[in-house]
């Protein structure tokens, strides 16, 4: 298990949500923020999970290499969604329904093929580690959400940050997975 490649796929995937927790960081108690997104992301991280268990079970790791082009998809296709519309729930529900909106296409589809070949105690590892990078950024956005470079900054080059990082991870499932091994074989 390599443990940059889920760091760096927990940022990817959760920069553009990163501006969303500041709004809802705003709106709403930090504990409750908290609890609603890592609640969201437990189970986006679980399905991904399960569902690339079960492809294991009828592919070669080879051929799941394959999912690579998930990550890479996702970084060239624009993907414009309105975080900003949200029925009337408590905070937590809020917080919730907001991520699996606006991330749970980038979540299974990035983490599928990163967490596909983890034992069930590599996962049990991962989605802890997960839990706590969860947390932290919740508190770090929370701390130097309002200063006003940051938030600058972040507004202006995260989505190309994101894309690099999803072609990156894309690029490393491949590798990882033996497929380019294998295509290389095969000529």
């Amino acid at each position: 298990m390599n443990w940059w490649i889920i760091f760096i796929t927990f940022l990817a995937v959760n920069l553009d949500f990163f501006f969303i927790l500041i709004f809802l960081l705003e709106r709403y108690n930090l504990c409750d923020v908290i609890i609603g997104y890592l609640g969201a992301l437990l189970v986006l991280v679980t399905i991904s999970f399960l569902l690339g268990k079960t492809l294991a079970i009828f592919l070669p790791e080879w051929i799941l290499g394959i999912l690579g082009i998930l990550p890479i998809y996702m970084a060239l296709h624009d993907n414009d969604e309105d975080p900003t519309h949200t029925e009337k729930h408590g905070p937590i529900i809020t917080t919730l329904i907001t991520y699996l909106a606006v991330c749970a296409g980038c979540n299974l589809s990035i983490f599928l093929p990163i967490l596909t070949n983890l034992t069930f105690q590599q996962f049990t590892l991962a989605l802890l580690f997960i839990a706590v990078l969860s947390i932290a950024i919740v508190i770090l956005i929370k701390g130097i959400g309002n200063i006003p470079l940051i938030k600058q900054t972040m507004q202006r080059y995260s989505e190309t940050l994101m894309k690099v990082i999803y072609i990156g991870v894309g690029c490393y499932v491949f590798w990882d997975s033996g497929l380019i091994t294998h295509l290389i074989h095969l000529l």
